[in-house]
């Protein structure tokens, strides 16, 4: 049986994580690879500012990781990410043979870890990822909810300012 509290706070990271790419203008995701109970990579979403649509909370935990470890491969390790994985980040972890994926909020429009699609349990792969989800969950699907009204609501003003004409939606 796992322990919850030790995921909650692993995940507590992820979310300290997740708050560095949301005060730089990212997508509010953070991700930490651990091994051993020790923390071997961590990352949060950066495409925009390093121009890459790779460059995912968790491609940059994985990379962290890999080169910690000095290794692409890395079994025996889990990854705590405040967000769903996408199919790109999905992919990523079973190639690098993490052997648990903790996440807290749900992704239903591009979950690739039970939400959209299963990739990471996915039986015709080589590799299968154990998935625990819903850690912090509250609060990991409450920070992306508040920066994505926020966004909403200054590109409404932005646009509005570009054009007093527009109606109100």
């Amino acid at each position: 049986m796992r322990d919850e509290a030790f995921d909650q706070d692993f995940m507590a990271r992820a979310l300290e994580l997740a708050r560095r790419a949301e005060a730089e203008g990212e997508v509010p995701v953070g991700a930490v690879l651990v091994r051993n109970g020790e923390v071997i990579g961590e990352g949060w979403n950066h495409p925009i500012g390093a121009v890459d649509p790779t460059a995912h909370a968790e491609i940059r935990a994985l990379r962290a990781g890999a080169k910690a470890a000095d290794n692409y491969r890395l079994p025996g390790t889990t990854l705590y990410v405040t967000l769903e994985p996408c199919a790109m980040c999905a992919m990523a972890l079973v190639h690098a043979r993490v052997a648990r994926v903790v996440y807290g909020a749900a992704d239903p429009r591009t979950g690739a870890a039970g939400s959209l699609m299963n990739l990471l349990e996915d039986s015709r792969l080589n590799h299968r990822c154990e998935v625990t989800p819903g850690i912090l969950a509250e609060d990991c699907g409450q920070l992306l909810t508040t920066f994505f009204q926020l966004r909403r609501k200054k590109n409404k003003a932005a646009r509005k300012k570009a054009d007093p004409e527009l109606p109100e939606q």
